[in-house]
């Protein structure tokens, strides 16, 4: 079971995750919804057009912590509808 934690919260959980140049996506439906906000940023990169959300936990706020890919390019496909994280989530597999 892989967990994604953040300011001493689990804020997803799988035993589903899938792995792309060494990040690991988690289901859409394995994260803690309460601790997530929409945000307005956008990336283009080799996978696709990212979009972000914001973790608030605790008052505390990390912008733009999470990512996913509405539309993946082929190559990514397998995390369409999967979240990916970075700034200080730490993820254990």
């Amino acid at each position: 079971m892989a967990r994604a934690i953040w300011n001493g919260k689990v804020i997803a959980e799988s035993d589903r995750t899938e792995e792309v140049e060494g990040v690991v996506y988690f289901p859409e439906a394995s994260l803690k919804r309460e601790y997530f906000r929409p945000s307005t940023s956008t990336s283009t990169g080799p996978l696709g057009q990212a979009r972000y959300m914001n973790l608030v936990i605790d008052g505390q706020d990390n912008p733009d912590a999470a990512w996913y890919y509405p539309d993946p390019r082929p190559m990514a496909r397998k995390i369409k509808g999967y979240v990916g994280f970075w700034r200080g989530v730490e993820v254990e597999k």
